[in-house]
């Protein structure tokens, strides 16, 4: 069934391809000469602007509604030092996706739709080297060909309100940074609180989408309101790790786990050319899960789990709830017509019950330098850093094992990852990126599972190399 449901998949985000290229010919056939062709503004940077004939190619399908999507993240990244074992590893990340203007395909006014799927090779550092709580690289999940994203959208009120239901995943639209996305950490894109707190690896993120609904409300240029409902386990794997297993093809479509609830409120200020301060977004949000959480320290009857000889199962939490706050803010720009040129500054905070979540306080923050060089004016460099908090429930129920179970000691605390990286663009779509991370406290503290009696996880240091390619 997965199989069939994964070609099916496939076939059709193949088959929209195919007939916006069947209905493009005519436009391509009558277009201007290939040398005075140009990709709309609004677009991704893509190799196509470099390449007439794809520029062409990519019109044409544009012109019938059809946004065709080709992209490939390929990344190297070693760590001589520190993890459970050094060396390095190669990973890559193929997507291919189509944005579809139900308007101009079919007359639907308002409609939209999306589709795309990842193939997913290599191996992930943090997974075989490290095993740090944030994964060293966004793009890190098991081999695989998977089914991401696939949904339907309708604006509404003259565009005050828009609907969109499908398979969808909450790290495309919520508790997003705009400059935390030029780090390849993936605690940058979905942050370490959020994955280390909710079932399937982190609930609805990639590289696991699940059925579910969002409003989004738009009452002027500068306010925006979202919220969503997801199944609250894309996987149904809960906290056993094992997601990516349960639903390898991104096709399990479960619907009758307890559901996840997220808002968030968004403003923006000095958005426009003409605007006189500095760009800048402040973002509030919350999460609530229906399901139910275990407590991290106690069992039902009141010991402590560290205790080998209790009896029974944990106490149990009837739901679980968080909050989160992301401000992005331009604190010097270039004088120009692109406001966007500058030096930015993010940061991002969230916090949680300590009972029952093992990262309960979670920061990020980091400053970008944008387009500073009149001969590299696409280019970007940044620094960032991460914290996340081990809750002390969890810490507390670590240290009483020793109480009951002789042997090494766990003294956890919290992980923190510092990130620099230098962003090239050789030519629009082409993307070469030199990365440098380090890893200190990986897991918090956590004892060396190779070998226990040998302390905790050494710092680890990660160099990287990222190269994109976008059509």
């Amino acid at each position: 069934m997965r199989l069939n449901g994964l070609i099916c998949t496939l076939f059709a985000t193949g088959w929209f391809a195919l007939f916006g290229i069947a209905h493009a010919r005519d436009a391509i056939g009558n277009s201007p000469e290939p040398e005075n062709e140009a990709l709309p503004p609004n677009l991704q940077p893509s190799i196509a602007s470099s390449i007439p004939v794809l520029a062409q190619f990519k019109n044409g399908l544009l012109d019938y509604g059809y946004n065709l999507q080709l992209n490939y993240t390929g990344e190297v990244l070693g760590n001589p030092t520190g993890g459970v074992k050094q060396g390095a590893t190669n990973e890559g990340l193929f997507e291919m996706s189509v944005d579809g203007d139900l308007n101009k395909i079919a007359g639907w006014n308002g409609a939209t739709f999306h589709i795309n799927a990842y193939v997913i090779h290599g191996r992930g550092l943090s997974t075989y080297n490290l095993f740090d709580i944030s994964t060293v690289s966004g793009i890190e999940a098991r081999p695989t060909t998977r089914l991401f994203e696939a949904w339907g959208e309708q604006q509404l009120l003259n565009g005050l309100l828009a609907v969109r239901i499908g398979q969808l995943s909450a790290d495309t639209e919520f508790f997003i940074s705009e400059y935390a996305a030029l780090y390849i950490d993936g605690t940058f894109g979905w942050p370490d609180s959020m994955r280390a707190d909710l079932p399937s690896n982190g609930g609805p993120n990639y590289p696991l989408a699940t059925p579910g609904v969002r409003l989004k409300l738009t009452p002027s240029n500068q306010i925006t309101f979202l919220a969503a409902l997801y199944n609250g386990d894309p996987s149904g794997a809960g906290f056993t790790g094992l997601g990516e297993i349960l639903d390898p093809a991104g096709i399990n479509f479960r619907l009758r786990d307890p559901p996840f609830l997220l808002c968030e409120a968004q403003y923006r200020y000095s958005q426009s050319s003409d605007s006189a301060g500095l760009r800048g977004t402040i973002k509030l949000g919350a999460w609530h899960h229906f399901g139910e959480f275990d407590d991290l320290r106690f069992a039902a009857n009141g010991q402590s789990l560290a205790n080998p000889l209790v009896v029974g199962n944990p106490l149990v939490h009837s739901g679980n709830t968080g909050i989160y706050g992301v401000i992005d803010q331009m604190i010097w720009r270039r004088s120009g017509e692109d406001q966007t040129k500058g030096i930015g500054i993010f940061a991002r905070a969230s916090a949680a019950p300590s009972d029952r979540n093992v990262v309960d306080v979670y920061f990020d923050g980091g400053i970008n330098f944008i387009g500073l060089w009149d001969a590299r004016p696409d280019d970007m460099f940044g620094m960032a850093a991460a914290y996340s908090r081990i809750s002390p429930d969890e810490r507390e129920r670590t240290l009483e094992q020793a109480f009951f179970v002789p042997g090494p000691v766990a003294y956890l605390d919290n992980e923190v990852s510092l990130e620099l990286t230098y962003q090239a663009q050789i030519i629009p779509g082409l993307i070469v990126q030199p990365d440098f991370q380090y890893i200190f406290r990986p897991s918090g503290g956590a004892l060396n599972p190779l070998n226990p009696f040998a302390g905790r996880i050494p710092d680890a240091a990660v160099f990287g190399l990222r190269t994109t390619i976008k059509f």
